[in-house]
């Protein structure tokens, strides 16, 4: 024989059915073998609606359900598919219905938004599998380094590299200062003047951070400009802009759903609705890649558990009084810090209780199954 007959062992698999230009790799197609039983395929999340989702698969778009199983085991909303989301799904000829989502891919990067309650254990996945985190602000109003802080703390605790877009150069008294403000609060960050109404920048922004197969997510508050730049990267039309309001430059919510776009050169961008808040719930590690400056200064203390309220030897009150340090940046850092751990103290108690109530459930179904099966004792 010249070789192995079809269905014997030794047989080259089948090659697995992929969509093409969404990041697929090596290592994905690692992560999918669990989940390779000859009936499920990879697909990634394109779009997220309220209890429903789009699916890139390899013949094209297709609308999708999750599975009863994924669905009862999903313990809180960050367990649910989100976009940018590597999933294995089942899906017939389109004419036969919506894929089934059975299992989500462990995903490389998450970014995280808390609930309005500001706790980890009901908190939001607004993009999943994210290379870069485009943090955009306007230079018409929005401008706030406060806010700026918050977005890279979340951003680099979900494993994601920011990029600051300062947008609508071409309306600022001082672009410059604004820029040279922002790298203040955002050291090592790359920090961009850009004009997505005048496409300033916006080449040198493609090649550097959105080339083939890599998946960006654009953040900011309303009015910032994202809608935009969206549609200057995609070279047309596709999302709805608005006006800002003159008294502030702030703007009303023009998107209104995440979705996952093609970019014309191969890069993916995912777009968010603006966020007027965002919390920091779980986002310790970001904390310390957004304040490397304190926390380098930190590092410098006599003290390991020093807090930086008068002991001796404190680097960070020394770095203060020479003014290298400002007081607004320490109480911002602080500021976040103390919200990062109540929101650990609520996520913990809050998960023991869903974790305590699926069981309880889990006990219940079990003791009527028996019931129905044997009958219920006298």
């Amino acid at each position: 024989m010249d070789g192995p007959e079809p269905g014997l062992a030794g047989a080259c698999p089948a090659p697995l059915p992929v969509p093409v230009g969404l990041g697929w790799d090596e290592a994905w197609a690692a992560g999918f073998v669990p989940f390779a039983d000859g009936r499920r395929r990879p697909g990634r999340v394109v779009a997220a609606h309220r209890g429903a989702w789009i699916l890139a698969l390899e013949d094209g778009d297709r609308d999708a359900v999750l599975a009863g199983r994924l669905r009862h085991e999903a313990v809180r909303p960050g367990d649910l598919p989100a976009v940018g989301d590597w999933v294995a799904a089942e899906a017939e000829p389109a004419a036969h219905g919506p894929a089934v989502i059975s299992a989500i891919l462990p995903r490389r990067t998450v970014f995280r938004r808390a609930s309005d309650d500001g706790t980890a254990s009901s908190e939001q996945v607004l993009a999943a599998n994210v290379d870069v985190t485009l943090v955009v602000t306007g230079l018409d109003g929005d401008f706030n380094p406060r806010r700026l802080e918050r977005y890279l703390a979340v951003a680099w605790s979900g494993g994601t590299t920011p990029v600051i877009l300062l947008n609508k150069s071409d309306a600022a008294v001082d672009p410059e200062a604004a820029r040279t403000a922002t790298l203040g609060v955002a050291p090592g960050v790359d920090v961009r003047l850009i004009s997505a109404l005048a496409g300033t920048g916006l080449d040198d922004l493609a090649r550097d951070h959105l080339s083939p197969g890599r998946t960006a997510v654009v953040l900011g508050s309303s009015g910032a400009g994202k809608s935009t730049l969206l549609n200057a990267l995609l070279g047309e039309e596709r999302a709805r802009t608005g006006a800002v309001r003159a008294d502030d430059g702030r703007g009303r919510h023009t998107t209104t759903h995440r979705e996952l776009h093609r970019l014309p050169g191969g890069g993916l961008l995912i777009d968010t609705p603006g966020i007027r808040s965002i919390g920091v719930a779980g986002a310790d590690a970001g904390l310390t890649a957004a304040f490397a400056d304190v926390a380098e200064l930190a590092a410098s203390c006599r003290f390991a558990d020093c807090r930086h309220q008068g002991e001796p030897g404190c680097a960070v009150q020394a770095a203060l009084g020479e003014g290298r340090l400002s007081p607004a940046r320490l109480a911002a850092h602080r500021k976040l810090e103390r919200e990062a751990a109540h929101a650990a103290r609520q996520a913990d108690r809050l998960l023991r209780e869903a974790d305590r109530r699926k069981w309880k459930a889990i006990s219940t179904a079990a003791r009527e199954h028996v019931a129905r099966k044997y009958g219920r004792e006298s």
